[in-house]
């Protein structure tokens, strides 16, 4: 007797520009006070090679994505997202890794992201892939006046975390 044939999880690629809209909406989904709208998408996907956006898409379509700027020797998140219904399946782990896993293939030697301090499953999303917590910048998000905390991580030579 065979075993059962495991399913295929969401794939992860690169944005396409066919994505454009689909990310729009997430983001006014996920962000509705600062959202991307369709033109920051373009804009954004038109700044490559210096930035890379990857997607994970399922058979309901963008179900996450992420977006990290190469800057030499530190690489920034510019965005992580995993839509409500995809939640709790590691897309957003899934999302990070891969993001580091681009930086360091460029040569970065540090990660850096700003999140909301009151976004909790973010924060613990990102400590938990050995972010560490540099900085506050007080009422840095608008509206609301929320506070941002400013994480980074080290990246070694060969792509693996060194704290």
């Amino acid at each position: 007797m065979s075993a059962a044939p495991v399913p295929a999880g969401p794939a992860m690629r690169d944005a396409r520009w066919t994505d454009v809209p689909a990310l729009a909406a997430l983001e006014a989904d996920l962000f509705p006070h600062d959202a991307w709208s369709e033109a920051s998408w373009w804009a954004e996907l038109g700044a490559r090679p210096r930035r890379d956006y990857v997607v994970v898409a399922d058979g309901s379509g963008v179900a996450g994505y992420g977006g990290l700027d190469h800057g030499g020797e530190v690489s920034d998140v510019m965005t992580v997202a995993v839509a409500p219904a995809a939640r709790g399946r590691g897309l957003g782990r899934a999302l990070v890794d891969e993001l580091e896993r681009r930086a360091a293939a460029r040569g970065a030697g540090h990660l850096m992201l700003e999140v909301r301090a009151d976004n909790t499953a973010a924060v613990a999303l990102y400590e938990g892939r050995g972010f560490v917590v540099l900085s506050r910048r007080r009422g840095y998000y608008q509206p609301g006046s929320v506070d941002a905390l400013v994480m980074r991580k080290s990246l070694s030579p060969n792509g693996a975390s060194d704290g």
